[in-house]
């Protein structure tokens, strides 16, 4: 059997309404494969079929039923539901998801059309269309009280990510932490700091809520033809958290003038038009419906987030690199380094972040 005759095959496990036409790939994705499906009679894409990456994903099972219970509470406050959220496809047999011979798991979804997803946000007007996203997200599913499974461990918990730390450290897999005094340091001198957040995450002074936990723009919708916010997609990573992890990482993202892995250190540092514009953006749907102490801490969260993957670069390298993807020998200390300069950007802003926070409360 071909491949086009597989993945034909495997939408009509699906219930679809009509028969499958063609399958063509959607995208690059660096986790999951993602697919376009069209009907018999139909030019247009009607569904989006996806291979769920179960080795990022241990528990797609569990994934699938977060997506729909979540995607199930916006519907039912949404006046255009198959337009404000994702519509999951069951199979035939009503399961979330189908399981291949190989082990493969597979998912489907209505296809929204008429939408655009930008690639990346590198205006301030951006920016705050990406805060809206977030912020209409984070208060449609503001009064969901109901359990989620964790899908990835330990997802931006730095107690856990410190323990990963120490036992690297300690094993020096690659034999380069004689060579990191000055990186290592950038780590420890900052330990008590973010411990001290996390201790306010675990004892609920920074109350638990539905996170998306993957805050990037493109992985929120617009209309075609006039730019409003559709709704949020790719909610694989939804889980229970703190609210200002979600924001700190899309400060993580929208803000850095450099690259991730940016060699040339001159070019990195936080754009607080950037910073202003997500917030604004943000604050315009949440403010009232954030706790004190959330609206406390917006400003470090983007401080805590970035120190986070300064940490997870870092470790990966002393590790021998064996979870990031790299394209040359020294990528993750590369990557360590320019995030470690967009966090001390950061840290020579934080007043100024925290003034404008308070501004907008």
């Amino acid at each position: 059997m071909t491949m086009k005759d597989t993945l034909e095959s495997i939408a009509s496990r699906f219930a679809v309404e009509g028969r499958v036409a063609a399958v063509s790939p959607l995208g690059q994705g660096f986790i999951n494969r993602t697919y376009f499906v069209t009907l018999e009679g139909s030019d247009e894409p009607v569904y989006i079929l996806q291979a769920k990456n179960h080795l990022v994903f241990p528990d797609v099972p569990a994934m699938m039923d977060n997506i729909d219970r979540v995607t199930r509470h916006i519907k039912a406050k949404t006046a255009d539901p198959l337009r404000e959220t994702l519509t999951i496809i069951p199979t035939l047999e009503g399961s979330l998801y189908y399981k291949d011979e190989e082990g493969n798991y597979w998912a489907m979804c209505l296809y929204i059309k008429g939408t655009v997803s930008p690639e990346r946000a590198d205006t301030p007007e951006l920016a705050y269309q990406g805060g809206l996203g977030l912020g209409t997200f984070h208060k449609l599913v503001s009064d969901f009280d109901e359990p989620l499974a964790e899908v990835i461990r330990g997802f931006h918990n730095m107690r856990f990510r410190f323990s990963q730390w120490d036992e690297s450290l300690a094993a020096d897999r690659a034999g380069r932490v004689k060579d990191l005094a000055e990186e290592i340091s950038w780590i420890e001198s900052r330990r008590a700091q973010m411990m001290d957040f996390q201790a306010r995450i675990e004892d609920g002074t920074l109350p638990r809520r539905v996170c998306h936990n993957d805050t990037k723009i493109s992985n929120f919708l617009f209309d075609a033809n006039d730019g409003s916010l559709v709704c949020a997609i790719d909610l694989d990573t939804v889980m229970s958290g703190s609210l200002v992890n979600d924001l700190g990482d899309a400060y993580r993202a929208y803000t850095n003038t450099g690259a991730e892995d940016e060699p040339d250190l001159g070019k990195v540092s936080m754009s607080m038009d950037m910073f202003k514009a997500y917030t604004e953006g943000y604050m315009s749907v949440m403010k009232d419906a954030l706790t004190g102490p959330e609206k406390e801490n917006i400003a470090f969260s983007a401080l805590f987030i970035t120190f986070e993957q300064v940490l997870r670069f870092l470790m990966d390298y002393i590790d021998g690199d064996r979870y990031y993807r790299i394209s040359r020998a020294d990528h993750n200390l590369v990557r360590a380094r320019a995030q470690y300069r967009l966090l001390t950007s950061m840290e020579e802003q934080f007043d100024a972040m925290k003034a404008f926070v308070r501004s907008l409360c």
